[in-house]
């Protein structure tokens, strides 16, 4: 399992992206802004290829097992990326709410600052956690 970000358009503090599984494109992504040198929780994530793993620790862990008792089973985290850590794939609209990570969303738009905000992100998200929670361990996410 592969999941694919080909980034695609850079706002002024966001970076937009296609996020594809296995050839197959999901949702749209978004991340920090693309930068020559890392600012703590709002930098995108370099490019690369990384493992991901489900994370059953942490706040952001707690919430999401509260806000989806059904289908949680831990975060699905982008692991290994150089000087970065708890980078998760997660809800969110604007680059406000990435904290370093890879928000998702069935959509997109462009606000009045130049940055891109995504749409109908938990839909997205319990789409794409579905697809992944029992293949996490095998798969790799790659990010250009």
């Amino acid at each position: 399992m592969k999941l694919t970000v080909k980034r695609i358009r850079q706002g002024k503090n966001s970076t937009l992206s296609e996020v594809y599984l296995d050839g197959k494109f999901l949702c749209y992504g978004l991340e920090d802004l693309v930068r020559e040198v890392k600012i703590k929780g709002a930098t995108a994530i370099p490019a690369g290829v990384y493992p991901l793993r489900l994370n059953t620790y942490g706040a952001m862990n707690a919430r999401y097992k509260r806000r989806f008792p059904e289908m949680h089973r831990g975060m699905i985290e982008i692991c290994d990326i150089p000087n970065f850590t708890y980078v998760y794939i997660h809800i969110g609209n604007n680059f406000g709410d990435t904290a370093g990570c890879l928000l998702v969303g069935d959509s997109y738009a462009k606000d009045d600052d130049g940055d891109y905000i995504l749409l109908k992100s938990a839909k997205a998200y319990k789409r794409l956690y579905a697809l992944l929670v029992d293949v996490v361990g095998e798969g790799e996410v790659a990010i250009h």
